[in-house]
């Protein structure tokens, strides 16, 4: 058996995720955002809207930091971006939600989704509203330590959380009506294979859908290891088809996937590498293939997320310690990447990467020098142009334009 069913088993200590924070924390500009009055102005999508197409005005803005640490933020940093320019404004924060270290929105768009990167994980469920701050519904535990991501699955029925310090992941049911969370319907622990090189367990950090909704991949990077799962209802239980195993101290951190959803792409945290990964939609068998560069040299390297842009034609890769953004050019429908350059991304350690919807503009959540930098991207040539100074903010580790 590659994954057990158990309790939580955390890890013993705070782990390398809460000193990452800790120590970004005392670098950050303390208290920006935290105490500012919680109204938000920022109006949703018109119903006349075409993908692909900019949207007017300002839109929506979220960020995920840690509480924890000194000089950390107080809660989930609520803004607004000028959509014709890319600039951040805070309009407040949604408090009392411990270290949300990363956020999702659901597909209706109704509710916003946070992990509770702690000991004891959990995750919480927000009510996004067009005329005032978004109100906290409640929280559930994950049932594992240090929940470092979730995502909503594309039925909108069930939210997706990896918990990294105990290396599990977990199944809650969303309410239709109200977006709440109800009982964890799942809890699967990675077991098998051992752990990698320098590891001391299972890391879960990623968990997504595949395109179509029918499989859930769960990225683990301290057995080297993507597990793919088929979503069981109405149980809402994971039911592991396959794992596909990467080089010992590969270290994957994070997949997206081709537009085509035949291929995807995966960040290796540890080595410095991505990999393109042939992916079997009937089966959902993930085969990865050879290992690539980053373009950041010799130097100390941890790569954070890969994007890839809505017409398949360009990838972005996040460095952290060269403090850059790789930038690839998709080619063979797909199945290769072709390095083109590194830009400076303008800050230090960009943990997380997001595109906003008409794919215009490129956020950094830059979390060890406290700012958000903002890209305007070329949608001909796929090259990244600074979209200004950056926005200060208490140790951001995720941003989340809608």
């Amino acid at each position: 058996m590659s994954a057990a069913r158990r309790g939580s088993g955390a890890a013993a200590g705070i782990g390398r995720r809460r000193l990452l924070g800790v120590a970004a924390g005392l670098t950050a500009t303390a208290g920006t955002g935290a105490g500012l009055p919680t109204r938000n102005d920022a109006r949703t999508a018109p119903a006349t809207h075409r993908p692909g197409r900019p949207y007017p005005g300002t839109r929506p803005l979220f960020l995920g930091t840690y509480t924890s640490p000194p000089g950390g933020g107080s809660g989930v940093g609520v803004g607004t971006y000028d959509t014709t320019t890319g600039r951040i404004t805070t309009t407040g924060v949604v408090a009392g939600v411990a270290d949300p270290s990363f956020l999702a929105v659901a597909p209706s768009g109704r509710t916003l989704y946070a992990v509770d990167e702690q000991e004891r994980g959990a995750v919480t469920a927000m009510a996004l509203r067009p005329d005032g701050p978004p109100v906290v519904l409640g929280s559930r535990p994950t049932g594992g330590a240090g929940p470092c991501h979730l995502s909503v699955h594309p039925g909108g029925r069930r939210l997706l959380s990896a918990n990294y310090l105990s290396g599990s992941v977990a199944v809650h049911p969303i309410d239709p009506a109200t977006g709440a969370l109800g009982a964890r319907t799942d809890l699967v622990t990675h077991s098998d294979p051992p752990p990698g090189p320098g590891q001391d367990g299972p890391h879960a950090h990623q968990i997504l859908s595949s395109p179509d909704g029918r499989f859930v991949l769960a990225v683990d990077l301290g057995n080297d290891t993507v597990y793919t799962y088929r979503l069981e209802e109405p149980a809402g239980r994971l039911a592991q088809v396959s794992t596909a195993a990467l080089r010992p101290g590969a270290g994957p951190r994070h997949l997206t996937f081709h537009p085509s959803g035949a291929f995807a792409y995966l960040a290796n945290e540890v080595d410095n590498t991505v990999v393109v990964c042939r992916y079997h939609r009937r089966t959902g068998r993930l085969v990865p293939g050879a290992p690539q560069s980053t373009g950041t040299g010799p130097g100390t390297n941890f790569p954070a997320q890969i994007l890839v842009t809505r017409d398949g034609r360009f990838a972005y890769l996040a460095n952290r310690g060269h403090n850059s953004l790789t930038r690839y050019a998709v080619e063979a429908a797909g199945a290769r990447l072709r390095l083109l350059d590194t830009v400076p991304v303008g800050g230090d350690f960009p943990r997380q990467i997001a595109f906003s919807p008409d794919q215009r503009w490129l956020f950094a959540a830059n979390q060890k020098s406290g700012s958000v930098t903002v890209f305007a991207v070329d949608a001909r040539t796929g090259a990244l142009r600074s979209a200004g100074a950056p926005f200060a903010a208490p140790v951001p580790v995720c941003v989340l334009p809608l």
